[in-house]
């Protein structure tokens, strides 16, 4: 599995909602859990 380097506190706020992240960012989440995109964004 290859390894996106973000800080835990910046992921956090991904995840609730606080954040949207950069589109670079997201891409690298969803390659490294091997969905697509779309699938992390909606």
């Amino acid at each position: 599995m290859r390894e996106v380097v973000v800080s835990q506190p910046y992921l956090s706020e991904i995840e609730s909602g606080k954040k949207t992240g950069s589109v670079d960012v997201l891409k690298r989440i969803a390659a490294a859990l091997k969905v697509d995109l779309d699938d992390i964004v909606r």
